[in-house]
């Protein structure tokens, strides 16, 4: 079916909207933007707009592309990118509540949550499953895994790696046990996964050199367990750190 355009909606000419896409009355969608099949937008939100930054050519040819089934609540806004050619890009089946905003060049996996007034800044990556409770907010170039929980009203400034819950200002409160079981992950990887977060975490050292160390041992078995060691192998902003470690860390 054709997309829907409801009154009063601006949809502007070279943007792309997909199959049974729906606009509401007041949404805004740019020339900048692609759109999957089923995308909907509600009322008041800006998809496409300039990205906040200073320096930013308004000529400049980039875009944003969201993917099929993605739900973008009422006043949602999602920037482009600051890069010729490059595009702010969300994944399939995700749900944006009222007031999140996605800032320029961010890159959104698939069935990831924000709740309302998630801050996502410039450059962040967020991974499949991932959930943001509401006024959550996450600094620029952070990088946060698969299946992470973030509590609301968390304040993120380091990057979050796969399968845990953080909570506060970059405190990892737990691994997501609850959320694995829920998406069908074996009772393997969950073990294995719990093992390698606790040596992770909780083993004096770099978080880094600790997480490739058991890398290196092929301490694991399992998929999921190597990839959340992986993560520690990228990034630049640093990690964030259970809460009784870093409690450890303030004791000594």
């Amino acid at each position: 079916m054709p997309p829907v355009i409801h009154p009063t909606a601006i949809v502007e000419a070279g943007a792309q909207l997909g199959a049974d896409c729906e606009i509401h009355a007041h949404a805004i969608v740019t020339k900048h933007v692609i759109l999957g099949d089923r995308v909907v937008v509600h009322p008041f939100a800006v998809i496409g707009g300039d990205p906040q930054y200073l320096k930013f050519d308004r000529a400049l040819v980039s875009g944003v592309r969201i993917g099929a089934g993605t739900v973008l609540r009422e006043n949602v806004t999602i920037n482009r990118s600051i890069h010729a050619g490059g595009f702010t890009a969300l994944g399939e089946n995700n749900f944006l509540m009222a007031s999140s905003h996605v800032a320029h060049d961010c890159a959104l996996g698939n069935n990831v949550i924000l709740a309302n007034a998630t801050l996502l800044a410039g450059h962040v990556s967020v991974g499949d499953h991932a959930f943001f409770g509401g006024g959550a907010a996450v600094h620029q170039f952070c990088r946060l895994g698969e299946s992470v929980m973030v509590a609301g009203h968390a304040s993120i400034t380091r990057d979050v790696p796969h399968f845990v819950m953080v909570a506060e200002r970059d405190d990892v409160i737990g691994f997501n046990v609850v959320g694995l079981k829920r998406r069908g992950f074996s009772r393997a990887a969950i073990a294995e996964l719990k093992a390698a977060f606790q040596a992770v975490f909780f083993t004096p050292g770099s978080i880094r050199e600790v997480a490739a160390g058991q890398l290196a041992a092929k301490a694991f078995e399992t998929l999921e367990a190597r990839r959340f060691l992986e993560f520690f192998a990228e990034g630049k902003r640093g990690f964030a750190r259970a809460r009784r470690a870093a409690e450890v860390e303030e004791d000594r």
